[in-house]
């Protein structure tokens, strides 16, 4: 069956209810979604479950929070489609501990857990008959590896414990019993009991008031759309909340609040901006959870609340493009789906490019034209660290079997997919590509999506059958072979033109003391990863000395430097290196400069293994599940 007829099929059974500004109604979803799962590219392998046969289409749960156990335990109700005749359901169940499985009589359904794989876990088939209601009664694994427990000490305002999840890619297995496919959408509802006075939020908006009995608290959530399983999220602590604009706000502990919403003041321009250029918001209110800063990405983009690392924080809005990424996601990811971890890109590559559109509404060209030229430089270290230019896994569709989906969370899913949508926004012109892009999120929402359908798409609303235009896009290059196509559209040579003068002169013994003081984040961290890597100790210490860079309160400037100080095994910033690695757990910063000192045996090892050791505990499953390959404990 060819991709081009289902798409079309989708396509229109979307638009009958898009044309009228509503949602499209579940049963046009279902009709739009079927086909698309039914194709070979749609088949997710890192997912035991069997969508064509029986799949989840929303979940009901009812949870309590035990801080003392490290577990959330309740039930979860899943609401099931199923062709006719099916009599089994398979769900993806990474350690949970199951109590009971009933239908909605109270009645049990045998069950099996089948065998373990230490990626995606286990097989959970349940024999449901003719039900299309289960009741699965369960508690997660004090493990889990969504999960991570926060003694109150691990926290900023030390008073309370906390609780943060963190699905993607596949590990709300270990907390939700459900198909842990993006491109099995459910809708969901839940009740969460807490303990008192803490408070819960989630990725979804919030119904009604808190409920107190006794010595505990219980919230209710609903969300109506259709989402990937791998964004529905919670967190539980000691939270304050602000407004930010009419319909965007931020969580944080009461410590940080006010920290965070003068740095998130620009959310509500932000919002107007992606408006305009992609089409209506459609979830509602934008807010944001600013988290203890073990939290290890960036930011996560589940709807209704972003997930936030507070090593954005740097006092000047400097940082914040973070927050235009997590934003576009509500479109690009939230909204139209990669249907397998294959095709990440199409939520990293399309978020990263509109992101640097926003950017340039919100702050101007400038610094979006800076940004691309930044992206673009991660973009080729990205293809030297996977295997230069030949290297599989510099593919935009890439190959993910018998690995961890995270295998593809690199820079390759995000500057190279985003050179590619700015490649052919300057081939085709910027009016054109927008018309397209907003189109191609109408066309494709609430929907899961693959590589094979966005080239169907492409060709038939935007080439439109002109060949000359289609040899020019060298599509099938871009997103099926690896390196970079000779037709990308290049960075804009003026956009750090001083500084890189300034490069030059520092290799000849000048500091950029006369610039640095007036130069934005983006340009001292192109000052700091385009210099020399190899630099003596002297040189090392003249910078840090002029510029206090080991102890930069700007998080992305102290890794930078810190970077440099381990490649050179620069002596002096090992103080500055151990706080830094101890004092937040993001993955970005952690992994690679942990990694870095693993591997220099004779003087970066033994830092390693001290630090480590004395991390570890502040560190999510997500950033210690490759950390402990190294050995270092």
């Amino acid at each position: 069956m060819t991709i081009r007829p289902l798409v079309a099929a989708a396509a229109a059974i979307l638009l009958m209810s898009c044309e009228s500004g509503t949602a499209p109604a579940p049963a046009a979803r279902d009709a739009a979604v079927a086909p698309i799962l039914d194709t070979p590219d749609a088949m997710d392998i890192h997912s035991y479950a069997k969508p064509l046969e029986a799949r989840v289409t929303n979940i009901d749960l009812d949870l309590a929070v035990d801080f003392n156990a490290k577990q959330v335990g309740g039930t979860a109700t899943l609401d099931i489609q199923a062709k006719p005749g099916a009599k089994e359901i398979i769900l993806d169940d990474k350690g949970l501990e199951i109590e009971a499985i009933t239908d909605e009589a109270g009645q049990p359904l045998p069950y099996k857990v089948g065998a373990n794989d230490e990626n995606l876990g286990a097989p959970l088939a349940i024999q449901m008959g003719d039900k299309r209601k289960v009741v699965i009664r369960y508690k997660s694994a004090p493990d889990a590896g969504a999960l991570q427990w926060l003694t109150p000490e691990q926290t900023a305002g030390k008073k309370h414990p906390f609780l943060l999840s963190q699905g993607q890619s596949i590990e709300n297995r270990s907390w939700i019993p459900t198909q842990d496919s993006p491109g099995i959408r459910q809708s969901w509802k839940a009740k969460i009991k807490v303990p008192a006075p803490l408070t819960a939020v989630m990725s979804a908006p919030r119904i009604g008031e808190p409920v107190s009995e006794g010595d505990t608290r219980t919230f209710t959530f609903a969300m109506e759309h259709p989402v990937a399983p791998y964004l529905i999220a919670i967190a539980v602590g000691d939270l304050a909340f602000r407004d930010l604009g009419p319909r965007t706000g931020v969580w944080a502990e009461p410590v940080t609040v006010e920290k965070a919403a003068a740095e998130l003041a620009d959310t509500e321009k932000m919002v107007d901006a992606a408006e305009d250029l992609y089409g209506p918001y459609k979830w509602g209110r934008y807010d944001m959870l600013v988290l203890p800063p073990s939290f290890p990405f960036g930011g996560m983009e589940n709807p209704t609340l972003t997930f936030l690392t507070p090593t954005f924080i740097a006092g000047d809005k400097s940082l914040v493009s973070l927050v235009a990424h997590e934003l576009a996601h509500s479109w690009s990811g939230n909204l139209a789906t990669n249907a397998t971890w294959a095709d990440f890109w199409l939520n990293e590559g399309m978020t990263t490019y509109a992101e640097r559109r926003i950017i340039e509404k919100v702050y101007g060209p400038k610094v979006a034209a800076q940004q691309v030229a930044l992206g673009l430089d991660a973009m080729n270290k990205a293809i030297e660290d996977n295997g230069g230019i030949t290297g599989a896994d510099t593919r935009l569709h890439i190959d993910l079997k018998g690995r961890h989906p995270d295998s593809g969370l690199t820079d390759i899913a995000y500057e190279k997919g985003a050179a590619f949508l700015r490649t052919i926004e300057t081939i085709v012109g910027r009016e054109k590509f927008d018309e397209w892009l907003k189109g191609w999120f109408s066309r494709h929402e609430f929907q899961p999506v693959t590589t094979s359908i966005f080239l169907a798409d492409i060709r038939e609303n935007l080439i439109k059958g002109d060949q000359s235009l289609e040899q020019r896009l060298m599509l099938d290059q871009w997103v099926n072979q690896s390196g970079i196509p000779s037709n990308i559209a290049k960075a804009d040579p003026q956009a750090f033109a001083e500084v890189d003068a300034a490069v030059e002169s520092f290799e000849s013994g000048t500091l950029p003391s006369a610039n640095w003081a007036k130069w934005t984040t983006d340009e001292r961290l192109r000052f700091l990863n385009k210099i020399d890597p190899d630099q003596p100790a002297e040189r090392l210490a003249a910078l840090d000395n002029a510029f206090n860079l080991s102890r930069a309160g700007n998080n992305e400037l102290r890794f930078a430097f810190l970077t440099l100080a381990v490649a050179n095994r620069f002596a002096p910033a090992v103080p500055a290196l151990e706080e830094f690695l101890t004092m937040q757990g993001r993955r970005k910063f952690v992994r690679p400069l942990i990694t870095a000192l693993a591997e220099d045996a004779q003087w970066g090892r033994p830092i390693a293994v001290r630090v480590y050791a004395k991390a570890r505990p502040g560190y999510h499953p997500v950033t210690t599940r490759d950390l402990d390959k190294l050995d270092l404990l």
